[in-house]
């Protein structure tokens, strides 16, 4: 008991995933399936305080 109120969500979720229109870039999926990704594009090398960037007051 009590499954249908999760089960009407789930299908509500997969209806939404398969009618909506997601924007989808499949170039880039297929490079990111494949391994062709440029791997420089890191959200670490923005940190300043990430290891090895830090620089140090004067």
């Amino acid at each position: 008991m009590g499954r249908g109120r999760a089960k009407a969500k789930q299908t509500k979720v997969a209806r939404d995933l398969k009618y909506n229109g997601q924007d989808m870039d499949l170039d880039r999926l297929t490079k990111e399936l494949h391994g062709e990704l440029e791997t420089s594009t890191r959200k670490d090398d923005d940190d300043p305080f990430a290891e090895g960037n830090y620089i140090p007051r004067s």
